[in-house]
């Protein structure tokens, strides 16, 4: 028998307004957390309590009721498919007492581990109240000395390639037709932004299908995960990054076909971790595509265990170069900390054709609560300090900068590829694109909304025409923004964009901040020769 005293409070309240509801029983379906469900005791009891008669007076169908207010996460998923709006969610009113150190947050963790003995597990990226840089800068604009563009009738290009640069452009003569010499591989994607590694498994087959035909429709990249690639979407090939990750899931020759590779090191969401798929979600579908036994747990180690140096690092490039026959770049993945830029630097020298740094806002289907709330340093932060570093030292040509981890809008990518990204990357935005409410229940598998689930059931709540239209006009909205932005300026091609920190000014209250990020204070003015 459970303890009444282990009993967790529920943090939101379902409420329904019977006048309103219609007994129509689309909120009992699609609760996959058992919060509402059908109360046939109810069926004759009418609405003054008393007991219905017979006949006619009887009601032909039981109510739904709220079973257990505490299971629900307020996805809204009720919410959205009551035809009468009879369904609101509120916050549970649980006031506890006041106290500056003792936080709702810390006393829930208490009670939760206190009640399980586990670590807290928990999805998408970290959620406390941190200062959000982002919020802190703002852009220049043309006014009466250099003329903006006007973007709907002038070309603003946003073209861009991935992988390594040249110091120097070599133009050849090669059968009456001009080439640039020994030019290493690059990928062309339409616009400086893609979604990054989500694996199946981790999302159902319907999302990651609806995301992959959705980069394909607006010609941009997406990357695969640590899942390997199903069968069914090496179709995709041509706008895809694989990741090989520890556990080096579902990686064989087909599988170094594809656009790019990149060898995952960290994760921004959970730094220094790796991961796991418990047995019971490795289904056939996903056995086939990791190509481990049916049933059998997924284990990712926290380190790879055959790099364990820059130099073991430069080794992996040069093999994954060798085995792709030099056709693809080869890129590195890793989280934003504390020394990034001297591990960027590193990276560059191993020879990596681009280099993806993960903020410490980055999502995650799973991870310890306790390293996706308190580990890394922000994505503003962390690419201002690598951008500046890799130019101090003359090689910042040499590699692409792929950020992500907390963008938000089409204002966070343009403020990232300013900071110095060469190319900005999101994960949970296309997932809200989708139907993602951010409920934080990503590790439970029951996605009311059919994206971070296993289950084909869950998962064919997405129709995947529906949701590639979804993402592929979030993706298109946020490039017109960013051509609209640029011409504002008076820039007619990102990649002029790119490390222009000038074009920004820092309006929070951390002058060392503004420094780290190389941002001058609104308002500071520019003396003669530019000082």
């Amino acid at each position: 028998m459970v303890n009444v005293n282990d009993k967790t409070l529920p943090r939101f309240k379902v409420i329904i307004d019977y006048e309103r509801c219609i007994r129509c029983g689309r909120c009992v379906k699609n609760c996959t957390y058992g919060a509402i469900v059908f109360d046939k005791k109810k069926e004759t009891v009418g609405k003054d309590g008393n007991e219905k008669k017979k006949g006619k007076d009887k009601k032909e169908k039981p109510e739904p009721v709220v079973k257990n207010t505490g299971n629900c996460v307020a996805c809204q998923r009720c919410v959205t498919f009551c035809p009468k709006d009879a369904i609101e969610i509120v916050p549970y009113p649980v006031a506890f007492s006041p106290h500056a150190t003792w936080t709702p947050y810390h006393l829930r963790s208490i009670m939760e581990q206190a009640r399980t003995g586990n670590v807290l597990l928990a999805g998408n990226g970290n959620d406390r109240p941190y200062p959000m840089v982002f919020d802190y800068l703002v852009w220049d604009a043309c006014q009466v000395t250099n003329p903006s563009i006007d973007a709907l009738r002038e070309p603003i290009e946003t073209r861009t390639y991935i992988g390594r640069k040249p110091k120097n452009l070599a133009v050849v003569e090669k059968g009456g037709k001009f080439e640039l010499d020994e030019m290493a591989p690059n990928i062309a994607t339409s616009m400086p932004l893609i979604i990054g590694h989500m694996s199946l498994g981790s999302l159902s087959y319907n999302a990651i299908t609806s995301m992959y035909r959705a980069v394909k429709e607006v010609d941009t990249m997406m990357g695969t995960g640590e899942g390997g690639l199903h069968k069914d979407h090496y179709q995709y090939k041509d706008h895809l990054i694989g990741e090989i990750a520890s556990g080096r899931f579902g990686i064989d020759t087909d599988y170094l076909g594809l656009s790019a590779i990149e060898i995952k090191i960290g994760q921004g969401a959970k730094p220094g971790h790796g991961g796991q798929l418990p047995g019971e979600k490795v289904t056939e579908l996903i056995s086939e595509t990791r190509m481990i036994p049916l049933g059998t747990d997924a284990l990712s180690p926290n380190p790879q265990h055959d790099i364990y140096s820059i130099e073991d690092l430069k080794t992996l490039i040069a093999a994954l170069h060798e085995a792709t026959e030099y056709r693809v770049p080869i890129g590195v993945k890793i989280a934003a900390v504390n020394n990034v830029a001297a591990i960027a630097s590193g990276i560059v020298r191993a020879n990596a054709d681009f280099m993806t740094i993960d903020g410490f806002r980055g999502g995650t289907g799973a991870a310890p609560r306790v390293v996706r709330d308190n580990a890394g340093i922000p994505i503003e932060l962390a690419i201002a300090s690598v951008d500046q570093h890799l130019r101090d030292e003359r090689i910042r040509h040499k590699v692409t900068i792929i950020a992500g981890g907390g963008l938000r809008s089409s204002a966070d990518l343009i403020k990232i590829i300013a900071l110095g990204a060469d190319v900005g990357m999101v994960g949970t935005a296309p997932l809200i694109a989708l139907g993602c409410k951010v409920c934080q229940q990503c590790p439970t598998g029951k996605c009311s909304w059919g994206i971070a689930t296993g289950s084909p059931e869950l998962g064919n709540r997405i129709d995947v025409d529906w949701g590639t239209r979804r993402v592929a006009n979030m993706l298109r909205a946020w490039n017109a923004d960013l051509e609209e932005v640029l011409g504002t300026m008076g820039i007619d091609a990102v990649e002029s964009f790119v490390g222009n920190r000038d074009r920004l000014r820092y309006i929070g209250p951390n002058p060392v901040e503004g420094e780290i990020l190389g941002v001058k204070h609104a308002g500071e003015r520019i003396g003669r020769g530019g000082e």
